[in-house]
């Protein structure tokens, strides 16, 4: 069995609604969620949104591998709406669903990139990873997530928005 731990985002309508379901999907379609952290309004990074993120960590036991559980997400985004720019470029989505971490799986491909490679410049995805994983370490960076929080200079407001 393996663990991913996953990040779930929504800026659009219903976003704790979106959460919600997103997890419902998970479970059913990729494994077992075992632990999640509180939900964080936070800013968009990358671009501006009319409406700001709420962000979610979860921790989920799967017999799938990595490029599998990639794959189920991506299935779970479109049966979700989620819309993907064919340039790549950030914009508001009814749900986002990030591969952060992946047991101590180090990956680079084109399609897959474990840890995520931006993780640790994010205090949307460090907050809530440090309510499920504060002492897991880094496979790459060899610090545990809650030192990289503590050392995160991202100055994009974070805020709590609704306990687990």
């Amino acid at each position: 069995m393996n663990t991913a731990i996953l990040l779930t985002g929504s800026n659009i309508k219903s976003r704790r609604k979106y959460l919600a379901l997103a997890t419902d999907a998970i479970a059913k379609e990729i494994g077992q969620v075992f632990d999640s952290s509180a939900i964080y309004e936070t800013e968009s990074w990358g671009f501006d949104a009319e409406m700001a993120f709420l962000n979610q960590a979860l921790c989920v036991r799967t017999p799938l591998c990595a490029s599998d559980v990639l794959d189920k997400i991506h299935i779970i985004e479109k049966e979700m709406g989620r819309k993907r720019n064919a340039d790549g470029s950030y914009s508001s989505r009814t749900i986002d669903v990030d591969i952060l971490f992946f047991n101590d799986e180090v990956i680079h491909n084109p399609n897959l990139q474990i840890p995520h490679p931006h993780l640790h410049k994010r205090m949307f995805a460090l907050m809530p990873l440090n309510d499920v994983v504060s002492s897991y370490v880094h496979p790459v960076l060899k610090k545990n997530v809650d030192e990289l929080l503590k050392e995160c200079s991202d100055p994009l407001a974070v805020e709590l928005f609704q306990n687990a």
